[in-house]
């Protein structure tokens, strides 16, 4: 079975694109393979953001999730900063690779 990982950040109000581009797609996709689907609240960070805001929004796209369809039982749903290894795993990155590596 195949294995997907994608996210959305929560860094604004979502757009008809988002559900057209990725939402829908996630809904038939938690069907045919095991799907991992993240809220990338640490990505919204690398632009100033209004704590309290980033917070509703990460609550409203979690809760978007759901009312599009996605199904917990069938997909993982969670958010990127509930998972301590997306940060230690970047910090290990940094101190490792350098940026002529990277490109």
């Amino acid at each position: 079975m195949k294995t997907i990982f994608s996210g959305i950040q929560p860094s604004g109000t979502l757009t008809i694109g988002n559900y057209l581009g990725a939402l829908q797609h996630f809904v038939r996709l938690q069907d045919e393979a095991e799907c991992y689907y993240c809220i990338v609240n640490y990505h919204a960070i690398t632009v100033p953001q209004d704590p309290k805001a980033l917070r509703e929004n990460i609550r409203s796209l979690a809760a978007l999730f759901l009312a599009v369809g996605l199904d917990p039982e069938k997909a993982t749903i969670f958010t990127q900063s509930d998972v301590s290894a997306h940060t230690e795993l970047g910090w290990i990155m940094t101190c490792i690779s350098y940026m002529g590596e990277l490109e």
